[in-house]
């Protein structure tokens, strides 16, 4: 049977990227500044025009569906956006079912980082594994599981939130108002934000000499590309907590392999050392040889792995595009 040829949406905090995808593969691609301030209505309009940048000379007649994947909560059961912290003013849109009346096409809504679990799965760092834990090190942390053979999602798609899992009963409060989640302490963000507060101490650190521009975790990535001790230092600090979140997926999974994805992993060969000196320090002997290794379809997981949703999507987690769709108060 030949693949099916699919629209991928990736809908982000910073940028919406839409791809045309068939196995796996990329056919063509476009991507827009997301409108935040505009709100639903100016992003759906961004899918629209983006949409039609990648579609095939064929038009729709040659699509079989659409995935969309995003950051969460959100209900894939129902297709309903729960509520973004990035994208103010989402809560209950029926996001799956707008798409679906508008294309005449099935479409498959899905957490990112569950849909960046199935991209690994299928077509990545992660294909012949039944076990495996995606986890994304970006703005936050994100993840998806896959056991037995089985894409997890959990009680309204919900399952693998895993940026919110508790490391410490104190320490930094996170973007969820919680304190001391996983996130708090190893995502880009936190990376970044260590960073900027070492730099005081630090005046001769490569980060130091970047005066009034914002640090991000890129620029401490690539000054410990250039010997930078401070650098070098933080990343070595980030690296031990994501061994410990690590260990306690290892745990509480027991997958065939941990794949990192996200911002963060382009640093991952700098990281992995003292990853895996964690992962052998605090892990169960019986789990400390679980591979751990980084996201062959870097930030495309998430795009192809929803793209790839599609055909196992056509059942009740869509729609026709038969009901009409009520916007809901934004």
């Amino acid at each position: 049977m030949a693949d099916a040829r699919t629209i991928g949406i990736d809908l982000g905090g910073t940028q919406v990227r839409v791809a045309l995808v068939e196995g796996g593969r990329l056919l063509a691609r476009a991507a827009e500044p997301t409108d935040v301030a505009g709100g639903p209505r100016a992003v759906l309009s961004q899918f629209r025009r983006l949409m039609e940048k990648v579609l095939p000379p064929a038009g729709w007649s040659g699509i079989d569906g659409i995935g969309i994947c995003s950051p969460g909560p959100l209900d894939s059961e129902t297709g309903t956006i729960l509520g973004i912290p990035t994208l103010p003013g989402w809560e209950g849109l029926p996001m799956r079912d707008i798409l679906a009346q508008e294309t005449g096409r099935p479409v498959v809504l899905e957490n990112d980082g569950i849909a960046a679990a199935h991209g690994e799965w299928r077509h990545g760092a992660g294909q012949g594994l039944r076990h495996l834990v995606y986890v994304t090190v970006s703005t936050g942390i994100g993840g998806g599981v896959v056991l037995d053979g089985r894409l997890l999602h959990g009680r309204r798609g919900m399952v693998a939130h895993v940026g919110h899992l508790p490391l410490s009963l104190d320490g930094p409060r996170c973007a969820c108002g919680g304190i001391g989640c996983f996130e708090a302490f190893a995502s880009g963000t936190a990376l970044a934000r260590a960073a900027t507060l070492a730099v005081a101490s630090h005046p001769d650190s490569a980060l130091a000499r970047l005066g009034t521009e914002r640090i991000t975790a890129r620029h401490v990535v690539e000054a410990a590309r250039q010997d930078d001790a401070l650098a070098q230092s933080l990343l070595t600090e980030e690296a031990r907590y994501l061994g410990t979140g690590f260990t306690a997926l290892l745990h509480l999974y027991s997958p065939d392999a941990i794949i990192m994805g996200g911002g963060v992993s382009q640093g991952y060969d700098l990281l992995e050392p003292d990853i895996r000196r964690t992962v052998q320090e605090r892990a169960l002997p019986a789990f400390r040889e679980v591979s751990i290794l980084r996201a062959a379809l870097g930030e495309d997981s998430g795009l192809i792995g929803a793209a790839s949703l599609v055909p196992a999507g056509q059942d009740d987690r869509h729609v026709d595009g038969a009901v009409p769709v009520s916007w809901p108060a934004v």
